[in-house]
């Protein structure tokens, strides 16, 4: 019996190597170059491998860079969730930890070029968001549905806070690539959005509206300030 399951669990073990090291040698390559930028004839050669094996395992180059984003997109939620457990303050700063988190992983080409660039370019936006939504997007609506849960934001409309929390720490870790101090602007986005909570607080939405109430109407022929 041991001789039989010896063989075959080597081979398994072979090939599970032979996977992991065209991810983690495409990956290099993706970052580096682009999607467009990468010969397969390069990428099989510093592996040591074929054309034939790297097909046996991916299919084609769209399915190997398939496997480099979905490795990816589990890379930066692992930093996350590790970012949120390790945050001992309010559920708030736990889950701005999780989002400073999700843009300093962002800062590394393989993060920003081939997840936020190439992937949806490349895998199309239906398949590129259905691994986000698994990964970082499912933390960050967990995170958000947590906040309503415990009174800190109003739960209505979570699905849409979720997209729009999403969207723009999209945009902040594409846009802090080309920008001198990347630092700074994670530290700004994380401000801003720490006040953009409070906004979403119970009755934060409607305390102008009641202070604008209680105001003294204006004397006739003069306007209210605004």
């Amino acid at each position: 019996m041991s001789s039989i399951g010896g063989p075959m669990a080597t081979k398994a073990e072979q090939r599970e190597r032979t996977r992991a090291d065209l991810v983690r040698i495409a990956t290099r390559r993706f970052a580096e170059r682009g999607y467009a930028g990468v010969a397969l004839e390069d990428l099989v050669a510093e592996a040591g491998l074929t054309r034939g094996a790297l097909y046996h395992h991916f299919g084609s180059k769209a399915g190997l860079f398939r496997a480099v984003v979905e490795a990816a997109q589990i890379r930066v939620a692992e930093l996350v969730e590790l970012a949120v457990e390790g945050c001992d303050e309010t559920l708030v700063e736990g889950f701005l930890a999780g989002c400073r988190a999700f843009l300093e992983a962002s800062l590394a080409p393989e993060a920003r070029r081939i997840l936020l660039v190439d992937g949806p370019a490349v895998l199309g936006w239906d398949a590129w968001r259905e691994g986000d939504l698994e990964t970082s997007v499912g933390l960050l609506e967990a995170g958000v549905a947590e906040l309503a849960d415990a009174g800190v934001i109003a739960d209505r409309s979570l699905g849409t806070v979720s997209t729009m929390v999403s969207g723009a720490l999209n945009e902040v870790a594409i846009a802090n690539a080309h920008t001198a101090d990347p630092a700074a602007g994670i530290d700004e986005a994380i401000d801003l959005l720490r006040r953009m909570l409070g906004g979403l607080a119970p009755g934060a939405a409607s305390a102008p509206a009641a202070r604008r109430a209680a105001e003294p109407a204006p004397a006739p022929g003069r306007a209210r300030a605004t």
